[in-house]
């Protein structure tokens, strides 16, 4: 498939993602499975909303509208509590056909939504959730290949707008330097920089609550046995730094194909912070600030992962915790399970984590369609 065209690819990849999302399980079905996930105790999880098909990057409004993008639905959609108990009373699309348009932002009113090649923005977005505008197109100059080219996007602490592009590949060396990198924009879509470079694909970033570095997951390359390579939680520490792809992998395994001209090179990479299991396709990451859960998990780093689709027995598909002290990884744990089962069935497939005001924590599941509610009673 990679060498066909990039919007060819795209609708063969819409083609398949429609069987995936047929297959996925039911609300009823997900209801009846919430007994099977296990966490620490005093902590409880419930559906927050159901219904949210291939449900994946999540933002929320400060009026409490939360949005949900998608990857394989081409759907955008407005989740609404009305009254307040933290739990949804309805789900609106108020977008679709649209291009993989995983990643949503907001600021000053607006939505932002990222398609594979474009940034658009729905302006006014929470007085027309029933008759959406038509978006403003901020930015329409990021690569068309559809091979890791859906996004995850955030506004970081100085305004900016972060967007991932993945490699167009499994393992390659593009000509390109905006392949395997984080950019960041303005709002208002200028201004295009890349500020880390060597990422092969993030899904999820997020910024420590007291020094602002930015913190992302990466998925590693495929097809290097069911052992390697780890998935990374990476520090970014300086901008232009380097991470690795695609010549360094986790600590030090270098890639067979690229891995000699990488040690050649006359730069320093950056490692990872943490290294993660292998293949567990790490996407959404959080540092907590809430007050419900205990004080130990206070600036601790929550991730979702996804779960693995090639390895010979499958690994992830949970909430794992990442432990920091004095700003450094001490940790690495498992910290909700049950969505795989010990007969390697899935029932979902964690990928994003949004905290709420009162300190629980949302995870959207794009396999059923559901977005839970993770809260804490001591009692």
């Amino acid at each position: 498939m990679t060498n066909l065209p990039g919007y060819f690819r795209l609708l063969l990849l819409y083609f398949f993602s429609l069987v995936f999302i047929s297959c996925g399980s039911s609300s009823t079905d997900v209801s009846q499975s919430l007994d099977e996930l296990t966490m620490p105790e005093g902590f409880n999880i419930s559906i927050y909303a159901a219904d949210v098909p291939n449900a994946r990057s999540m933002t929320m409004s400060p009026s409490g509208v939360l949005f949900v993008g998608t990857r394989q639905a081409g759907n955008v959609y407005a989740v609404t509590d009305e009254n307040n108990d933290f739990k949804a009373d309805r789900v609106i699309t108020i977008a679709e056909g649209l291009a993989m348009p995983n990643g949503v932002a907001f600021r000053d009113g607006a939505l932002y939504v990222a398609e594979v090649s474009r940034i658009l923005r729905y302006d006014n977005i929470e007085r027309n959730l029933e008759n959406p505008p038509e978006p403003v197109v901020v930015n329409d100059s990021y690569p068309t290949e559809g091979h890791h080219g859906w996004k995850y996007i955030d506004f970081g602490p100085g305004g900016k707008l972060y967007v991932p592009v993945g490699a167009p590949c499994n393992i390659c060396e593009s000509e390109n330097e905006i392949f395997a990198s984080i950019t960041r924009i303005n709002p208002d879509g200028s201004g295009r920089e890349i500020v880390a470079h060597g990422v092969r694909n993030t899904v999820g970033f997020t910024w420590h609550p007291e020094t602002n570095d930015l913190w992302f997951t990466d998925n590693n390359r495929d097809w290097m046995g069911d052992d390697q390579p780890p998935g990374e939680l990476n520090h970014l520490t300086q901008l232009g730094q380097h991470f690795g792809y695609p010549y360094l992998h986790g600590n030090d395994i270098w890639d067979p194909e690229f891995g000699e001209k990488g040690r050649s090179m006359d730069r320093d990479f950056k490692t990872p912070a943490q290294l993660l299991g292998p293949h567990v396709a790490p996407l959404g990451v959080r540092f907590y600030t809430g007050s419900m859960f205990p004080e130990e998990y206070h600036n601790q780093i929550f991730i979702a992962e996804h779960g693995s689709w090639n390895r010979s027995k499958k690994i992830g598909y949970r909430i794992t915790l990442v432990r920091l002290e004095n700003g450094n990884p001490v940790s690495y744990e498992p910290f909700i399970e049950g969505w795989l089962r010990e007969d390697e069935s899935v029932w979902g497939r964690p990928v994003a984590l949004l905290q709420l005001s009162d300190g629980s924590m949302l995870i959207s599941d794009d396999q059923s369609g559901t977005i839970y509610r993770l809260t804490y009673n001591s009692n």
